[in-house]
C-alpha cells in the first residue's frame, strides 16, 4: 500500500515536496520530508511546509482507509502549532487517527526532526466523499 501512495504523488505537489511515505497500520501513517528549500527568509522551516505534510500524511492515511474507487479524501481543516524550529534534516512524521467516522477522519500527526525534537503537532480533519459516477 505504502508503495502504491508513494507512486500516485509521483509528479504531484507531494513529489516536489519531497515527501515519501513509510510505513502505515490500521490506525497510523508515516512518512518523511526533507527540510531543504523549505525556508522562510530567517533560515528556518516554513510553516506552510509543516502544514503540507500534516496534510499530506493524513489524507494518504484516510485513502488507504476508504475504498479509493468509490470515495475521495480531501482535506477540510488543518490546524497546527509549531512547537520548534529546524533548518536542515530530515522530518519525520506520524499520524494517528482518532476519529474514523463514514464523512470524516480526524488525525493527530507529530512532526520530529531527526533527532526526535518535536517540531509541530496538528489536528487534521478529512472529508469523505462519494465519487460521482
Amino acid at each position: 500500500m505504502i508503495e502504491k501512495l508513494n507512486k500516485i504523488c509521483q509528479g504531484t505537489f507531494i513529489s516536489f515536496l519531497g515527501i515519501k511515505f513509510l510505513d502505515c497500520g490500521e490506525d497510523f501513517i508515516e512518512a518523511t520530508m526533507p527540510v531543504d528549500n523549505k525556508l522562510q527568509p530567517m533560515g528556518l522551516l516554513h510553516g506552510g511546509a509543516s502544514l503540507a505534510l500534516a496534510e499530506t500524511i493524513a489524507s494518504g492515511g484516510s485513502y488507504l482507509l476508504v475504498n479509493p474507487e468509490k470515495y475521495d479524501v480531501l482535506g477540510l481543516q488543518v490546524s497546527g502549532n509549531h512547537i520548534s524550529s529546524v533548518s536542515d534534516g530530515v522530518l519525520h512524521a506520524r499520524a494517528d487517527i482518532v476519529h474514523r467516522g463514514k464523512k470524516t477522519h480526524v488525525w493527530d500527526v507529530k512532526i520530529k526532526s531527526g533527532n526526535g525534537k518535536l517540531i509541530s503537532v496538528t489536528r487534521v480533519t478529512i472529508m469523505i466523499v462519494k465519487k460521482k459516477l
